[in-house]
């Protein structure tokens, strides 16, 4: 392939992803088209909040990242619990037709990160979170509305 025919990687847009939906990665990630990818960000969240993380927020960067159409971040208690519920998300991806691209494993960590390719999820113990402080990161993002059963059961589980 000439180098005019190679495709260039920051000329894609989010109506013209670098890989099509159904794409697979490498470790057998696949690509989901943009609604697929919503619900799987939905459903980790949901995943999240059942293993007991807090203020799991979801972000819509499709447009201004070029690597992810979204972030779900969530707050741990502690560094095994959190690696616990990134295990969780194994089977929420199976039943997304998708798997993990890669995962931190570090167990004494306080920051956990989860790559699907299309979806992000960050874990953190809350001072870290407060630290790094991804909201501000991704301010431009577009918070997805979580499902007002998922928020009650989040607040009401505290």
């Amino acid at each position: 392939m000439s180098e005019q025919e190679k495709p260039n990687p920051a000329s894609s847009t989010p109506s013209e992803p670098r890989l099509r939906a159904g794409a697979t990665v490498s470790d057998g990630a696949q690509i989901l088209d943009s609604k697929a990818a919503e619900r799987f960000s939905l459903a980790i969240a949901e995943s999240l909040v059942d293993d007991k993380c807090t203020d799991v927020v979801v972000i819509d960067v499709r447009g201004i990242s070029p690597v992810t159409g979204y972030i779900v971040i969530g707050s741990g208690t502690s560094a095994r619990q959190m690696g616990a519920s990134l295990d969780h998300l194994d089977e929420v991806a199976a039943a997304h037709d998708t798997s993990v691209f890669k995962l931190s494993t570090d167990n004494d960590s306080l920051w956990l990160l989860a790559d699907f390719v299309d979806v992000v999820v960050h874990l953190f113990e809350p001072g870290a979170r407060s630290h790094y402080d991804l909201e501000a990161l991704w301010s431009d993002g577009v918070r997805v509305q979580l499902p007002e059963e998922l928020v009650r059961r989040m607040h009401y589980e505290r």
